[in-house]
């Protein structure tokens, strides 16, 4: 169990505390809620961009990093298609550092001319880097509009396009920032060796000064049910021939969303799943082979991925993929096989929160579901699991008419 105490300060951010003493550290945890699926079609990437920006410099601090490291700490961040997650780890004597730098580049970023483009600069290289000159690089660039027509899930969280990020202007990035980086679409989450009533205080002397921004509102596009099969073949210049399957699933917060979950890992996790079972092991189709899921805030996706082996063409590879995905609907799973997911699942969850900063982050990302509770129910809710609705998941969601696939193929 994770134990935490929390509040909201005046301008409606809302801070969570969770004290642990067995080590002298700290962690600072600032979860904004805005991702890629906050973002407009012709204006994709910007919340990449500011996972950048914000290290460029604010008001009162033209270095973020260097303040840090002086006083022991480290910092990082990453953003995805539902949140921008910000991070610091420091000696818990240190705190006030990090409150320091986190308020005052919520209060005022800077909008230096400079910073903005050499941050853009870093992020169309990475575009490049990683998407564009790497192989198999661009495949959610296709796969996620293939299997999203409406919603912006659409595009990845580097945007749809390298020319949204250059062509972006200081008023875009103004307008951006002043929108989604307010205390009131924040969740703050102090770890470690601290006290409530310190970071009340401390919360209260560099958070609580900060204007509550306009209320948000989201009007994000509800994707349709799919009702055909999609399919998209592309040949490229990688070593070999690769397969990329994927089904609309459950949102994160939904009833089914642990069955199809755990329904993904007794495909495609690891080496004792179906998949890598019979058509990497036995049949030798494919050479590496994998389910797993989004994991995604609003209707995701169950993802089946694999390298196909020299001497099989990528429409035989799949229809051996359907043919495992029919008799496993076909002969269900068995208790045996079910609590065998289930333990991984749970330690998994375990060791994850060994580690305080992955506390921390699991309590603000909890936070951001809408209810911190749900920090310490995710093993119940796996464990709640059944064979019959790990049944019904497979029977509704592992359908063609609910399939994108991209068949992605190895110029010969």
């Amino acid at each position: 169990m994770i134990a935490f105490e929390s509040f909201v300060l005046n301008n409606g951010l809302k801070v969570v505390v969770h004290e642990d003493h067995s080590s002298p550290m700290a962690v600072v945890n600032l979860l904004y809620k805005v991702g890629a699926r906050d973002e407009q079609p012709e204006k994709t990437g910007f919340a990449h961009l500011f996972e950048h920006l914000m290290f460029g410099g604010s008001k009162h601090v033209t270095s973020f990093d260097e303040p840090l490291q002086f006083v022991g700490g480290d910092n990082n961040a990453f953003t995805s298609n539902d949140i921008t997650n910000y991070y610091i780890t420091l000696p818990s004597v240190n705190l006030e550092t990090a409150f320091w730098l986190e308020s005052d580049r919520m209060l005022s970023l800077s909008f230096d001319p400079k910073v903005l483009e050499v941050q853009r600069s870093v992020v169309i290289e990475e575009f490049k880097q990683r998407y564009l000159n790497q192989p198999y690089g661009d495949v959610w660039l296709k796969l996620r509009p293939l299997a999203y027509k409406q919603h912006p899930y659409k595009w990845p969280t580097i945007g749809e396009k390298i020319e949204h990020i250059e062509e972006a202007t200081m008023e875009d990035v103004k307008a951006f920032f002043n929108k989604y980086y307010i205390p009131n679409n924040a969740v703050l989450v102090v770890g470690g060796d601290v006290t409530i009533d310190q970071v009340k205080s401390l919360s209260e002397k560099w958070f609580a000064p900060i204007p509550r921004g306009k209320e948000i509102e989201r009007n994000i596009a509800i994707e349709p049910n799919q009702k055909e099969y999609q399919l998209l073949e592309v040949e490229e210049n990688v070593p070999i021939d690769a397969l990329y399957m994927t089904f609309h699933m459950a949102g994160r917060n939904e009833k089914t969303y642990h069955a199809e979950d755990l329904l993904s890992d007794i495909l495609g996790r690891g080496k004792s799943s179906r998949l890598y079972q019979s058509l990497v092991e036995e049949k030798q189709i494919f050479n590496s082979l994998s389910a797993y899921v989004m994991g995604s805030l609003d209707p995701g996706l169950l993802v089946i991925q694999g390298k196909v082996n020299a001497g099989y063409d990528l429409e035989s590879a799949e229809r051996a993929v359907w043919d495992l995905i029919e008799d496993f609907k076909s002969n269900h799973i068995n208790e045996q096989e079910l609590e065998k997911v289930k333990n991984k699942a749970e330690s998994t969850m375990v060791f994850s929160d060994m580690e305080l900063l992955n506390r921390a982050m699991n309590l603000a990302y909890a936070e951001m579901l809408g209810d911190l509770n749900l920090v310490n129910q995710e093993v119940e809710k796996v464990r709640a699991v059944t064979v019959d609705s790990v049944a019904e998941a497979a029977n509704r969601i592992l359908l063609r008419s609910n399939a994108s696939v991209l068949r992605y193929k190895a110029k010969r």
